[in-house]
């Protein structure tokens, strides 16, 4: 879980990182930012990529978990 962690801190700092070193003006997102709808925007892209990795974590302990299942019934 912690390497999971790291894998996605490390991802937002390096998005973070080389957008900033674009030097080209989106007047869209400036735009978003002045009336403050850029952290609503970004918020719901947190919300589901976090919904997206939950779903994902509880599927594959599922999946595990009937692995151990099949495994032992096939041992029997």
């Amino acid at each position: 879980m912690k390497k999971w962690l790291l894998f996605v801190l490390f991802q937002v700092w390096a998005a973070s990182v080389f957008a900033q070193q674009t030097g080209e003006k989106i007047e869209m997102a400036d735009a978003m930012r002045a009336s403050g709808k850029i952290y609503v925007v970004v918020l719901v892209v947190c919300v589901i990529l976090t919904g997206l990795i939950v779903y994902l974590v509880k599927l594959d302990r599922r999946i595990r978990q009937l692995e151990k299942e099949v495994a032992v019934k096939t041992q029997k």
